[in-house]
């Protein structure tokens, strides 16, 4: 009872501090980098480890300046995720906009769905909202629920307020089959770790053995949508724009692994053109393929 109640004073605080103006947010921004960085240290061994296991060829120095920016944007990232609490429409909007929305339109027209692969890059959240305000198709956004039920509740409430119907992983192709008959978005952010047992495939990525799921290729090659990679680019502070990279029109044809691996190469392409925006605070490597064995 008193977690509940602890969890609920959270939540209003992130409210009253989600009615904030952007600019203020990004000052209070500012002070969390002070903090989390130089204070707390949050995570910088495992971040330095990623950032020297994945760029080798990069120099110390430039490595400490990639490391830098990340902590950056790491505190943008969750004051922008707090203001999306209320933020509106209309903001939305403006701060999200991409080159070509007709990508999806043209696809609708042929009437088939659409399998939307993000990665943890950029504001994920800002681009699950965005897509909910481009069609009036239904978009199902595949999640992983929190442990904490009171704080599940308020993050699905946010994530779904422009019409988006979150999907926990385990009930994603039962919803599927369901809009087996219409024209939808299925949105998955398909970079998480696999857990140890699950770990089936490893590709190179990154210059590093890497666990990845399949649970996009598969659901793709058993329903047949049109996958498309998000591609993202950080316009300025708080804008964004998401470009649609068309990467397997007939799932059923292709090869084992070949959806998953142009998903990988597509997300390598991302990150490498600017680091800094990645999740490099995530153990993404918790385990190599002979741990598997």
């Amino acid at each position: 009872m008193i977690n509940k109640g602890l969890s609920w004073i959270g939540i209003g605080f992130l409210y009253l501090l989600s009615l904030c103006p952007f600019w203020f947010l990004y000052l209070i921004s500012d002070f969390l980098f002070v903090i989390i960085y130089y204070i707390v240290g949050y995570r910088r061994k495992v971040v330095q480890e990623n950032l020297r296991n994945s760029f080798p060829e990069k120099s110390e120095q430039e490595r400490h300046i990639l490391e830098h920016k990340y902590y950056h944007y790491l505190t943008d990232l969750m004051v922008e995720t707090i203001k999306m609490v209320t933020v509106s429409k209309k903001s939305i909007l403006k701060r999200v906009t991409s080159p070509n929305p007709e990508v999806m339109d043209n696809y609708f027209a042929q009437g088939r769905s659409l399998m939307m692969a993000l990665g943890h890059y950029g504001n994920w959240e800002m681009a699950n909202m965005r897509l909910s305000i481009y069609t009036d198709n239904p978009l199902l956004v595949v999640y992983k629920p929190l442990t904490n039920k009171t704080f599940d509740d308020f993050f699905l409430k946010m994530r779904s307020r422009f019409g988006a119907q979150l999907v926990a992983m385990k009930n994603v192709m039962r919803t599927m089959v369901k809009y087996k008959d219409e024209c939808i978005i299925s949105a998955f952010v398909a970079d998480q770790t696999p857990v140890k047992n699950e770990a089936t495939y490893f590709t190179n990525f990154l210059n590093q053995p890497t666990a990845f799921f399949l649970g996009i290729e598969k659901l793709a090659k058993l329903m047949g949508p049109v996958v498309i990679f998000c591609d993202v680019e950080r316009v300025k502070r708080g804008y964004y724009s998401f470009n649609f990279i068309p990467l397997v029109e007939n799932p059923a044809e292709t090869a084992p692994h070949e959806i998953t691996e142009a998903y990988v190469r597509q997300l390598e392409i991302m990150i490498r053109r600017e680091p800094q925006y990645w999740l490099w605070s995530h153990r993404r490597w918790k385990f190599k393929p002979e741990d598997t064995n």
